[in-house]
């Protein structure tokens, strides 16, 4: 077992060990760079083993020294994800964070034309996964000392649109599985100092420099870059649990 322990005086997510679920896609490689530099050790995962391989290696190289894993894990199958916690846990002897950033987007043009098998894979995508990885690492979390459970949602789920339903009620659902996991932190301190906190990061959505690429004269208006969105990440270990515990953060306007 290697145990990591946190330093303090270099920040505070020095030598602490950081969960990421969804490492693969664009917010998920931010994140992972932006913990490295922090100088956290980082135990990424996500379902398509060649995208997470291109992310871990890209954190590894871009901050050489810094200890980023990847392991390919099906968050589908809550046993699956009680072993990867069970086995971070066990390898690194603490569990300070789980980013959650497993997507997915399905929509319709109209009301009447959603597809109910939309709402069925995005019902996995979103929220099962939620579930599997809040269960599997309250544990952990709890016995971490300052511990962060965070959800990364959209402004949709606050105001759904016709064509937009299943999408925001699987991150509506998603959230609130959240915010009860926050009340269990809240309750299991017992009136003793919170040294656990689930959180949720609200954005409209998500913008790359390849999509500016793409697109150089569109406006992105009220689009999260993921670096902004990394940053922002990493900033909740610097704040007390009691303060972050609980809480939607709004990194766009709110409907």
């Amino acid at each position: 077992m290697t145990t990591s322990t946190p330093d303090p005086a270099r920040g505070p997510l020095a030598g602490a060990v950081v969960a990421v679920a969804g490492a693969g896609g664009p917010a998920g490689r931010a994140t992972l760079l932006r913990l490295a530099q922090e100088g956290a050790t980082v135990v990424a995962a996500d379902a398509d083993a060649e995208r997470l391989a291109e992310g871990v290696d890209a954190a590894r190289f871009a901050h050489g020294g810094a200890t980023v894993t990847g392991d390919t894990v099906d968050l589908l199958d809550p046993a699956a994800a009680r072993a990867w916690a069970d086995r971070t846990e066990k390898e690194h002897g603490r569990i300070d964070g789980l980013v959650h950033l497993v997507g997915g987007w399905r929509g319709s043009a109209s009301f009447a034309e959603t597809d109910l098998a939309d709402w069925q894979l995005l019902h996995d995508l979103l929220l099962r996964t939620v579930q599997h990885t809040s269960l599997a690492f309250e544990g952990p979390l709890g016995r971490s000392g300052n511990g962060r459970y965070v959800l990364i949602s959209a402004a949709g789920a606050s105001r759904p649109t016709a064509g937009n339903a299943a999408y925001a009620a699987a991150k509506a659902a998603a959230e609130a599985w959240t915010l009860a996991l926050a009340d269990g932190f809240r309750r299991g301190a017992a009136g003793e100092t919170l040294t656990a906190a689930a959180t949720v990061v609200v954005v409209k959505a998500l913008v790359t420099d390849a999509m500016r690429d793409r697109k150089p004269g569109a406006a992105f208006a009220g689009y999260t870059d993921v670096r902004e969105l990394a940053e922002t990440i990493c900033g909740l270990w610097s704040r007390p649990p009691e303060e972050v515990n609980g809480t939607r953060l709004w990194l766009t306007q709110k409907p």
